[in-house]
């Protein structure tokens, strides 16, 4: 795929013709002509991904559903020809697609007395029942007005005709957008298998585009699998666009001006949608819904589900996390109204100038009973996380405190109330579970592999092939560690298919050199380096151990040096920022002071990036592991006078020595063991390039913390994040670059570490969540510790 000799790689990695023909500066043009609309082809044989968790579903790893199914490769699910049909002819490839959804099976979908069943139910019934609903005198007629409103919720079911005419429309749309949806076939048959197991389905996925829902079931429609009931957050006002998806299964909120939030905290709201799930669970239907740590969206639907099977309603179901990865994510607005739904379409449409693909990747279901009734999944309610690493922050105590980070705010006290705490603590764990799974599955996909490496290692830009090098040893890694891509083909073509896409974001420029080997680096700008951050984002998840065990070395080193530890360059020159030669740090890291370390930033990570099953000290002993295995850190060798194994220091007893004291234990503790960073020329710059992964999250957390005093509290919670959010994209833009650390997603994900900390205190007023300063840091002195704690993480 790359040829290499001696001084680096030769000029096969550019295509004939465009060395001497043009000069560089129309090299971006070029490439739009090269691959104006063709991806990179996709190979058949991948690596093994979405399989169940061994720890907490071991019984549904073993089933190995798609085990003896031979590989079928990948399909793209907007190639529609006559072999797809039962016909043949030159009449019938002009209208294939016709005849596709035609035939596509559709389930039957009944509602006839879903109203009655809901209204009947005793949770209902105890709703309307309550002193807040019930009107006086006790009439039952005015209790049953209040369910209006929710009827048509209700009666959401799904149209045979109506659906095959959407599924036409959704073929023809997503055919103008992507140049193709990549499905895995090996992962459908399991799912066929798993449908006809009696037990209903369950379709998990953490949005990134309002697209993904539609995506999941038109997949499914055109596998001729149920189409789920997809529960969704979207407010829509207009009556015809409700009524339309209403009957394609799509379950809304209740028509008015609230949101996901306010609805949940209505108590007929929260039973009317607990019952509506029980009976459509029990009615064999399929559901899909979105699950997301940051936005608390999802848990309530999980635990719903929860609550039908514990209730026997069903006797099981089957989950099923679902990785929707997008070269190109489609940038829609949420469609409120029928004029912005044709908006958003219109949208999708403009932005097919640079078509990507689409990788779907649909992973191992499991049983929900198994997982919750037999005890295997680790339901840890945990420690705040306050009580974790205030301590540390503010010098009161020395050593590591361990235990699990507590994230109740994954699924808030006000959602589904009925529930015990024991339940909430299960049903938490079960979302955090799924988000982790489905982020697992998700494939790599080119722009992402090249905007990590333009914005996290050649930020100040790099030669086109050096980026193809670094591609190819990239996506080595990736691979190792079992993750997909969703790419396939020569690695020119990968590249120039992924700055295709990428080129609104990208400066290009002529070598002063070489003009034959353009220079590529990321636009400075706002909107630019927001793009290739949200590219970038899944390598964080899969390069998670290493980047927090390197922020753990970056932080020790940065203490050493602060206290007059020596280091010293190797090599001949160093020029600039630039330097030439190899890195040797004279310094020795203990192994339990560095794994302290990385288990102070475990605790920091968002959900998602840690698996719930693992304890967070594991995780962190893992990180310093794999440090080891990727060659960063080796183990320092201490001479020693006597053997390691000491086999006669008592006779007829097997002893195991670390030294040669002298001692009358017969098991001796070995010491400590420490490392040090290994010497090739390329561990610094992978070092820096794996801490620069975790910067834009710890960057925001210090630019929050110093806009703290800016705040005049106590505030409205949206007020607060939006104040904060402004605070850094002002310094962002003092600081003229770090543009990742100022998304509206990272100053959310930033509020909620704050609050979990107890920097900011939440405070119930007039019915609303107001944040606040707590009077601890309001001391200038603890925050400069707050500070100092975190940017010991943060390499710049």
């Amino acid at each position: 795929m790359v040829q290499e000799s001696g001084g680096g790689f030769t000029e096969a990695l550019i295509p004939q013709g465009t060395q001497q023909k043009r000069p560089a500066l129309s090299w971006g043009s070029k490439i739009k002509k090269k691959l104006k609309t063709v991806a990179p082809c996709l190979g058949k044989f991948r690596p093994s991904v979405g399989q169940c968790c061994h720890q907490c579903t071991p019984d549904s790893l073993g089933k190995k559903l798609g085990q003896t199914i031979p590989s079928l490769g990948f399909q793209n699910l907007l190639s529609v020809n006559e072999t797809h049909t039962r016909y043949r002819g030159w009449l019938v490839r002009r209208v294939c697609c016709v005849l596709l959804v035609r035939g596509c099976r559709v389930y039957p979908s009944p509602a006839t007395d879903r109203v009655e069943r809901v209204s009947q139910s005793n949770r209902v019934q105890k709703a309307l029942s309550s002193p807040h609903i019930a009107p006086v005198g006790g009439d039952t007629r005015g209790s049953l007005t209040r369910l209006t409103p929710y009827l048509p919720l209700i009666n959401t079911c799904i149209s045979p005709q109506l659906l095959r005419l959407v599924g036409w429309v959704l073929l023809k749309v997503f055919g103008s957008v992507f140049c193709s949806v990549q499905v895995n076939l090996n992962h459908m048959a399991p799912l066929h298998k798993a449908s006809k197991q009696g037990a209903s389905l369950v379709y998990v996925c953490v949005p990134q585009s309002i697209v993904d829902y539609a995506l999941i079931p038109l997949v499914l429609f055109c596998h001729n699998l149920r189409v789920p009931y997809t529960l969704c957050h979207l407010q829509i006002h207009n009556y015809w666009l409700r009524s339309v998806l209403q009957r394609l299964g799509v379950v809304l909120l209740p028509p008015g001006p609230m949101t996901e939030q306010e609805a949940e905290t209505d108590n007929l709201y929260s039973s009317v949608m607990t019952s509506l799930v029980g009976e459509l669970l029990c009615e064999g239907q399929v559901l899909s819904l979105c699950v997301s740590g940051e936005s608390c969206r999802g848990g309530q639907w999980l635990a719903r589900i929860r609550l039908s099977v514990r209730e026997g309603a069903v006797p099981d179901v089957h989950l099923v996390p679902v990785g929707i990865s997008y070269d190109c994510a489609p940038n829609t607005s949420t469609p409120v109204g029928l004029l912005s739904a044709l908006r958003c379409v219109f949208s999708l449409l403009c932005g097919s100038r640079q078509r990507g693909s689409v990788r779907i990747h649909f992973a191992q279901p499991f049983s929900l009973k198994e997982m919750c009734d037999t005890g295997r999944c680790r339901v840890d309610r945990g420690r705040p996380l306050q009580d974790l690493l205030l301590p540390t922050i503010l010098h009161t105590r020395s050593d590591a405190i361990f235990g699990q980070r507590m994230m109740s705010w994954v699924l808030p006290p006000r959602y589904v109330p009925e529930l015990c705490q024991s339940e909430r603590d299960l049903s938490i764990a079960l979302t955090l579970h799924l988000i982790y799974s489905t982020m697992s599955c998700m494939a790599v996909m080119s722009t992402s592999l090249v905007s990590c490496l333009l914005l996290h290692k050649h930020r100040k830009g790099v030669c086109l092939s050096v980026l193809c090098r670094d591609v190819a040893w990239l996506l080595e890694e990736i691979l190792f560690r079992n993750r997909d891509v969703g790419f396939g083909g020569s690695l020119v073509g990968v590249v120039y298919h992924s700055l295709t896409l990428l080129t609104p974001h990208l400066t290009l420029a002529a070598h002063p050199k070489d003009r034959s080997d353009p220079l590529i680096a990321p636009h400075p700008s706002l909107s630019a380096t927001l793009s290739l951050s949200r590219h970038a984002q899944i390598l964080s998840h899969t390069f998670i151990h290493e980047a927090v065990g390197a922020c753990a070395v970056s932080a020790m080193l940065c203490e050493v040096a602060g206290c007059g530890g020596s280091s010293r360059v190797r090599g001949e020159e160093i020029k600039g920022d630039e330097v030439r030669g190899e890195m040797e740090f004279d310094v020795a890291l203990c192994q339990d002071e560095l794994t302290e370390r990385a288990l102070q930033l475990t605790h920091l990570l968002p959900p998602g990036y840690m698996p719930p099953c693992q304890s967070s000290h594991g995780f962190a002993l893992d990180a310093v592991d794999t440090l080891v295995r990727c060659g960063i850190l080796v183990m320092e060798e201490v001479p020693r006078d006597t053997p390691i194994c000491d086999f006669w220091r008592k006779e007829g007893t097997l002893t195991w020595s670390a030294s040669d004291d002298h001692s009358d234990s017969d098991c001796e503790e070995g010491d400590a063991r420490s490392f040090k960073l290994s010497q090739p020329s390329q561990c610094p710059e992978l070092l820096f390039f794996l801490c620069s992964l975790m910067a834009g999250y710890l960057r925001a957390l210090c630019w929050a913390t110093e806009g703290l005093d800016l705040l005049d509290t106590p505030l409205p919670e949206a007020v607060c994040l939006g104040q904060i959010h402004s605070h850094l994209c002002d310094t962002a833009q003092r600081d003229r670059g770090h543009y990742e650390s100022c998304s509206e997603e990272m100053a959310s994900v930033t509020v909620r570490t704050l609050t979990d900390l107890g920097v900011l205190v939440e405070e119930q007023q007039r019915g609303c969540v107001f944040l606040g300063v707590s009077p601890l840091f309001q001391q200038t002195d603890n925050r400069q510790k707050l500070h100092s704690f975190v940017s010991q993480f943060l390499y710049d």
